[in-house]
């Protein structure tokens, strides 16, 4: 988990100064079953001021669904209105 922990950071890095805190959750839909996009990640971003921002991402693997979700979320902070600031 450190790995996605490092990836997630990296990823979010410029927006450090308004990030208060982050939380992921990973699942696995269908238990031992295997399935087709049954890995669902959930990232919740809290941002100063605003309210969270929740995204999730399904897929086949644990390194997709996190890569897909990392994408998301940073879709979702650069598209705020009144655009947040980072240098």
């Amino acid at each position: 988990m450190d790995f996605f922990s490092s990836q997630i950071a990296e990823a979010l890095q410029r927006f450090d100064a308004h990030i208060t805190r982050v939380e992921v959750h990973l699942k696995d839909e269908n238990g031992r079953k295997d399935g087709f996009n049954d890995i669902s990640c959930l990232l919740e971003a809290r941002l100063e001021g605003r309210n969270a921002i929740t995204i999730t991402n399904q897929a086949d693997t644990i390194e997709s669904a996190v890569k897909g979700v990392i994408d998301k979320i940073k879709t979702a902070i650069e598209s705020i209105p009144g655009k947040i600031q980072t240098y």
